[in-house]
């Protein structure tokens, strides 16, 4: 786990600008503990708001070796991972610098598919108080999914996608942020390595086996809920999406967080699936008809004839809002998207990072989570 208060040295190499760097640049727009340094030899010197447009400060240096004089306690600093290459595989490049940080006596976080505690020639650097946190492992004591989040009280929104990397993780945490200001019992479930390393838990869903997908989902949502109220709200991040040919998480999401709202999350003007530009995005409206009949199933229900129930008297769930991400845009285009979509569909349309989590909220709570916070 990443201590809330542990200043983050973030390893960023050559993805300060890009998608590939969508870990680091997470945790910079959403962490609240210290990042007083960012390693980045293709924008060393440079600005950090400049070059990612977020309103934070930090030092933007070429290597390790020139952020340890940064650090004002290198045995209390972590060095995270920020890149989340394809195939998760550690970046050769990055290799002289975690050696350096380990040496220093910097602990490590990562979220790659490479485990870093078990390269032998990293742990034997390991200093005394040091530790290194491989999140994307498969959590211990798995079970196969049953249902039992369908038993919480409160209600549980689920961010579905259109394609990958297109947000959903943002919009749940601006709409935790969202919810908490308001005075509501809010609570994220993280299931990527973002997530987790902003949040300090949750399930990393593809480092699970299929079989136990859903009931890794439906643990975390659990937990999460602990001493829930019937005001509670857990926001369960999404992973993937149903029209990617290479994606699997939609499913065990729905299974194991047996959601009682669903968010879809689309970036405006994507209408094919970026890494397979020949797998289209069906209409938005298509999408939500295949979502909430997805979502119907699996799910307790009296029976077979009648509508299947979340809880007594307790409807599937319903897309309730479109979360748009139109970071690629400008202020005209991006409202104009954002009225396209919504006529589209017929449902409220917001960007949460451009408009703010609290308009995306207003929405939900007009619609699947009237009532939230009054029972």
């Amino acid at each position: 786990m990443l201590p809330a208060d542990a200043p983050v040295v973030l390893l960023q190499h050559h993805g300060l600008d890009n998608l590939r760097g969508k870990t680091g640049l997470a945790l910079l727009r959403y962490r609240k503990g210290p990042i007083p340094v960012v390693v980045d030899p293709a924008h060393a010197g440079a600005d950090l708001a400049a070059i990612t447009g977020l309103a934070r400060t930090a030092a933007v240096v070429a290597s390790l070796r020139e952020a340890l004089p940064l650090l004002e306690a290198p045995e209390r600093a972590v060095a995270v991972v920020g890149l989340a290459p394809a195939g998760g595989a550690l970046p050769v490049e990055m290799r002289d610098d975690l050696l350096m940080a380990l040496d220093a006596g910097l602990s490590l976080a990562s979220g790659l598919h490479t485990a870093l505690g078990r390269d032998p020639e990293l742990a034997a650097r390991l200093k005394p108080g040091a530790w290194i946190w491989d999140l994307r492992q498969e959590p211990r004591g798995l079970t196969v999914g049953s249902a039992q989040a369908a038993q919480l009280p409160g209600h549980r929104l689920l961010a579905i996608g259109t394609d990958m990397s297109v947000g959903k993780m943002s919009a749940c945490l601006e709409l935790q942020e969202a919810a908490l200001q308001r005075g509501l019992d809010a609570r994220f479930v993280a299931t990527g390595q973002a997530g987790i390393l902003i949040s300090g838990s949750g399930v990393p869903l593809d480092a699970i086996r299929v079989d136990y997908a859903a009931g890794g989902v439906e643990q975390a949502v659990v937990t999460a809920a602990a001493a829930a109220t019937p005001g509670t709200l857990v926001l369960v991040e999404g992973q993937g999406s149903l029209c990617h040919p290479g994606s699997t998480a939609t499913l065990p999401l729905l299974r194991g967080s047996q959601p009682t709202a669903l968010l879809l999350v689309h970036r405006a003007g994507q209408d094919s699936i970026r890494s397979a530009p020949h797998i289209p995005i069906p209409p938005l409206r298509d999408l939500i008809a295949v979502a909430e009949a997805l979502a119907a199933l699996g799910r307790p229900g009296t029976a077979a004839a009648a509508p299947m129930t979340h809880g007594p008297g307790v409807p599937p769930p319903k897309v309730g809002a479109i979360a748009l991400n139109t970071a690629h845009l400008d202020d005209d285009d991006a409202r104009a998207a954002v009225a396209r979509i919504q006529e589209e569909t017929e449902l409220p349309c917001v960007d949460p990072v451009r408009q703010g989590g609290g308009a995306l909220l207003e929405a939900l709570l007009a619609g699947p989570l009237a009532g939230l916070g009054n029972g």
